[in-house]
């Protein structure tokens, strides 16, 4: 395998919230009845990345994705993301309690 392709490998529950992710961002689309052209023509992407992103495809960069957040009015979510990091605070709560 190429270098420049390990960034494609993921492991299986990777791929699958990868791919849920995608089917997400799919819905959300159709929810706010868009088209992929209509998305095409806002995040700039042609129609083969559009698709590579509704498929969750590992190789999209995660700006891409930002972008189509940032489209459907999603990013404030994507933002909250690390922010309810409970293993974290979990963590840190059992040290500040000397455990």
């Amino acid at each position: 395998m190429a270098k420049r392709d390990l960034h494609k490998v993921l492991f299986p529950r990777q791929k699958k919230v990868l791919s849920v992710f995608g089917e997400d961002l799919l819905l959300a689309l159709k929810r706010r009845g868009f088209s992929k052209k209509i998305l095409s023509e806002r995040t700039g992407f042609d129609a083969k990345t559009i698709k590579k992103i509704f498929e969750g495809d590992p190789g999209v960069a995660i700006g891409a994705y930002i972008k189509v957040l940032g489209v459907l009015g999603l990013l404030d979510n994507f933002a909250e993301i690390a922010a309810k990091d409970e293993v974290g605070i979990q963590l840190q709560n059992a040290k500040l309690l000397g455990g």
